[in-house]
C-alpha cells in the first residue's frame, strides 16, 4: 500500500524530530516523543498532559489514532488515560498525549522520550437516519454479556 503524505511541523527542536518516525519499516505506529527540556515526574494515580511539539495537517477522510506503546505499559504500567485518542484531521494544534501512572512507583518521563505512538487510519462518516425502525435480531434487547461468555 502506499504511503499518504502527512504534513508536519515541529515546534520542538530536535534532531529526532527531523529523522524517521517509525521504528522498522513495517511498523503501523511512529513514534511519539516527549518534547519536553527538563525530566517530568509522574506520581502514581496521576496523570499528565506531554507535548509532543508536532502539528500536523492529516489528508481528507483519515484521522490519527494515538496509542500506548507496549513497553511503557507492560514494564512501567503507564497508558494512555484515554486511549486510543483520535486526532480529527482538522485538529491543528500541537498533539499531546495524557499519560496516567497505574503503578506504585513515580516514573519519570525524560526529554524525547518515546511515549506513544500514532496510526494513520481512515474512516467514515455516517448519515443518520433518526427514529426509523430497526431491524431486528436473535440478541434483539439483550444487554452487555448476552450473547455468551
Amino acid at each position: 500500500m502506499d504511503p499518504i503524505d502527512l504534513k508536519i511541523k515541529s515546534i520542538y527542536n530536535s534532531k529526532y524530530l527531523n529523522e524517521a518516525f517509525y521504528a522498522s519499516e513495517d511498523a503501523a505506529g511512529f513514534d511519539l516523543i516527549a518534547a519536553i527540556h527538563n525530566d517530568w515526574p509522574l506520581v502514581p494515580g496521576h496523570s499528565v498532559l506531554i507535548p509532543t511539539g508536532l502539528l500536523m495537517e492529516i489528508p481528507k477522510g483519515y484521522f490519527g489514532d494515538v496509542r500506548p506503546r507496549s513497553g511503557l505499559a507492560c514494564k512501567h504500567q503507564i497508558v494512555i488515560l484515554n486511549a486510543p485518542g483520535t486526532i480529527d484531521r482538522d485538529y491543528r494544534n500541537q498533539v499531546m498525549v495524557c499519560l496516567y501512572n497505574l503503578s506504585k512507583e513515580i516514573y519519570t518521563i525524560k526529554p524525547e522520550d518515546r511515549i506513544a505512538q500514532m496510526v494513520i487510519q481512515p474512516y467514515r462518516t455516517a448519515k443518520f437516519f433518526r427514529d426509523g425502525d430497526l431491524d431486528e435480531t436473535g440478541r434483539g434487547l439483550g444487554g452487555h454479556g448476552s450473547s455468551g461468555r
